[in-house]
């Protein structure tokens, strides 16, 4: 940022020196002389540190670099994942870990409660609601929120209002008779293993290849396919060894 440069006040009749120039509070002291910042061109080619999209670390791509999801954003945002809640576990305690709130709403409170007791080292910043139970989460920019639905194949529709700043993610175990329309309304979703007649009616709903649409049933317990109106993405998540201890390994089914 660049500060703009103030004149100096003028000096009154009759005095011997210029008036120093106020100082504005909040600016600290001023730092190194510009010189010691500046580098050469030949200089530039040792600095090596990775530069893309800011937001949550789910894995790693086909070609063994970070795949990351940007999951909060000035509206709201519509996430489904088709899979395993051991994967949509491992995305809520990252999420925790940027600074994000997590809220649960789930039929099956057991299973999240470990998570959660782990994720905020005595903070709550992870919580667990019954089915229904869940109310508004006041999101903002200096506090996002990760609402996860975790409620069977026939998800109700959520009483929550869409915000700013709060993300939905959907879980599915498999595609129930709603499915078109849980899929329709987001703009992200997950695709884990599934049989190969979910395979086909998630090809026709996503306008998937069919490459895409055979790979589906054959995939790997960390392996999920990404997939947005316009781009595809595969992506291995493996646990951190923290992870393990809570979670322990990837599961497609729970």
């Amino acid at each position: 940022m660049a500060y703009q440069n103030h004149p100096a006040q003028a000096t009154q009749p009759g005095a011997d020196q210029p008036r120093p120039p106020r100082i504005r509070p909040g600016f600290g002291l001023r730092g190194p002389s510009r010189e010691k910042h500046v580098l050469t061109t030949e200089d530039l080619g040792a600095l090596s540190f990775p530069v893309g999209d800011d937001g949550v670390l789910i894995g790693v791509d086909p070609q063994q670099q970070p795949a990351v999801i940007g999951l909060f954003r000035p509206s709201s945002y519509e996430v489904v994942l088709v899979g395993g809640m051991w994967t949509a576990q491992v995305i809520a305690l990252r999420a925790a870990a940027t600074g994000a709130r997590v809220a649960v709403e789930t039929g099956r409170p057991q299973a999240w409660a470990p998570m959660a007791q782990a994720a905020g080292g005595g903070q709550p910043c992870v919580t667990v609601h019954q089915v229904g139970r869940l109310g508004a989460q006041g999101a903002s920019v200096t506090s996002p929120v990760l609402v996860v639905r975790d409620l069977g194949a026939r998800p109700s529709r959520s009483r929550l209002s869409a915000t700013p700043w709060q993300t939905t993610l959907t879980l599915l175990p498999y595609l129930g008779p709603n499915a078109a329309r849980v899929l329709n309304a987001a703009d992200l979703v997950g695709l884990q293993r599934i049989s190969p007649q979910e395979s086909d009616l998630v090809g026709r709903l996503l306008s998937l290849g069919e490459a895409e649409v055979a790979a589906l049933p054959t995939l790997g317990d960390n392996i999920t396919l990404w997939a947005t109106r316009m781009r595809r993405q595969y992506v291995m998540t493996n646990p951190g060894e923290a992870e393990a201890q809570v979670l322990g390994g990837p599961r497609r089914m729970d």
